[in-house]
């Protein structure tokens, strides 16, 4: 069953309890690439647990710009075999793994005048369609790059300056409704293979053949043995495993009000002055807002469970997209704001150098025997990452495994979405649900299901149950922050609180 809640996890731990076998794969981390693992390995035929410490992406897994991307930027620096991978993962993820969580957004970047950069501009996105071609994607999942006229960037995003501007260049690339809702999913799914997804409970004293597990809701230990033990945990790993050298790369991004930017269509792509590779995104979202991205800078020191952006992320985010606004919007218009920690690996032995010598691709290493880490990569290609790590897992322990078949297993949600679906449902609803949108209605018991959670906010009662009952959300705050994306703007997690609080004691009584 793909049903993750208390009960279930109360289960779960008692079976991990009193198991007398170990298990084959015991997998440390709730992030994208750590569910990647579990459903990997489950489908593989090797029995898996997954604990996480907090909450299913409960660390950068949230905090991604929403896009499933190809590679442009790692093109634009010579790095074909990642731009390659980003491509072919993103195929399988609009085609078969996720295709409902994954609509195409029309890249915009706006033409002033500067013919190098407009050249370069559309030579990079000629290129990232011969990379989509190769991947074997077709045109009417992802279409192609086209000139645009003035008045069609304008009708795609509305506020950008008109003085000089000649047209602009574009292209499309996947966009995730929600980076958390497909962390969500991929937990589901593998534990409808059997897999036992354990949240708030946290590994201690880890080594290749096992850990000593604490349950963080009632203190109690227990230590569970694994043939092995694959550490998934991000920024986190060095903690688990001290031969790792992890520089984290903060990434910020600030929210609007959709109507701030006049509603677009299209993600506006603004260069940053002085780079042929690097741009900030104003990317249409959910919930009537729009993301305003992202940074690349050093984030050194202790490593925070909720980064926080510096006044200087902001300024620069604000003063890059302001060069292509006809009205530039200021701090006033910020709703919100959030940061995540990139796991990269430090190429560079520590010393300081630029973030361009840090690599972006991801690694897999095996220490203690049995112990697998997976570090660096990014959310695109976290289905390639979990297969490498699981290849690493059944070679270093020598586990009896089928091959990988991830590449073919859709998510719940994903078979194709009835046209006949029940009228009344909403598209907000079906937007983040996929086929499974009208189980979430049938199985509701709170009153006025479709009735949304607060004024203004397009979640429904019956979403945020869902949640609880279906979902693996224990707190609030799993709901708020996680399973929908209320919680980004501080006004809405207000406002939508004490419904959500009232569902929370009754769904987890």
């Amino acid at each position: 069953m793909t049903v993750l809640n208390a009960a279930r996890r109360r289960a779960d731990l008692e079976s991990l309890a009193t198991r007398a076998e170990p298990v084959d794969v015991l997998v440390i981390g709730g992030g994208v690439t750590g569910v990647g693992v579990a459903l990997d390995a489950v489908t593989r035929g090797l029995s898996v647990a997954l604990v996480e410490a907090n909450d299913l992406a409960f660390g950068t897994s949230r905090w991604s710009s929403k896009l499933v991307h190809g590679g442009l930027r790692y093109l634009a620096k010579g790095d074909v075999g990642i731009a390659h991978e980003s491509a072919v993962e993103r195929h399988h993820l609009m085609t078969t793994i996720a295709p409902h969580l994954i609509r195409p957004v029309r890249q915009v970047v706006p033409d002033f005048g500067v013919k190098t950069s407009d050249l370069l501009v559309r030579a990079g996105f000629f290129a990232g369609d011969l990379l989509k071609r190769v991947a074997h994607t077709p045109d009417d999942v992802l279409p192609g790059p086209k000139r645009l006229s003035a008045l069609e960037v304008l009708a795609a995003c509305p506020t950008v300056r008109r003085h000089g501007l000649r047209g602009g260049a574009s292209t499309t690339d996947g966009q995730l409704i929600d980076d958390a809702r497909l962390v969500t999913a991929i937990a589901r799914t593998a534990a409808g293979y059997g897999a036992q997804i354990l949240t708030r409970v946290r590994a201690e004293r880890v080594d290749g053949g096992g850990a000593v597990l604490r349950d963080e809701l009632t203190g109690d230990e227990l230590r569970v043995s694994a043939r092995a033990v694959v550490n998934a945990t991000g920024v986190w790993a060095a903690g688990l495993d001290a031969t790792l050298t992890i520089r984290p790369s903060r990434g910020t991004h600030l929210v609007f009000d959709a109507a701030t930017f006049g509603n677009p269509t299209g993600a506006l792509t603004v260069a940053i002055p002085g780079s042929m590779s690097r741009f900030v995104f104003v990317l249409p979202e959910q919930l009537g807002r729009v993301y305003l991205g992202l940074t690349d800078v050093d984030a050194a020191g202790p490593i925070p469970d909720v980064p926080t952006p510096d006044d200087e992320e902001i300024d620069f985010l604000l003063d890059t997209v302001n060069t292509a606004l006809a009205i530039p919007v200021t701090r006033a218009d910020v709703k919100g704001a959030f940061s995540g920690l990139r796991p990269l690996i430090d190429t560079a032995g520590g010393d300081g150098g630029s973030l361009a010598d840090v690599s972006r691709r991801h690694d897999v290493r095996v220490t203690d025997s049995t112990m697998v880490s997976v570090i660096g990569g990014k959310l695109t290609t976290y289905r390639q990452m979990a297969q490498d790590a699981v290849d690493a897992a059944v070679h270093a322990a020598d586990l009896d495994a089928s091959a990988c078949v991830t590449t073919s297993v859709p998510l719940v949600g994903a078979t194709p979405v009835d046209p006949a679906l029940p009228e009344g449902l909403p598209d907000s609803l079906v937007a983040r649900f996929g086929a499974e949108a009208p189980k979430v209605v049938e199985e509701a018991t709170v009153a006025e299901p479709l009735a949304p959670i607060a004024d203004g906010i397009d979640v429904t009662r019956a979403e945020i149950e869902f949640a609880f009952t279906h979902e693996g959300a224990l707190t609030v705050e799993d709901v708020l922050d996680r399973r929908t994306r209320i919680g980004l703007v501080p006004a809405d997690a207000e406002k939508a609180r004490a419904a959500v609080e009232q569902i929370a004691a009754a769904s987890l009584a």
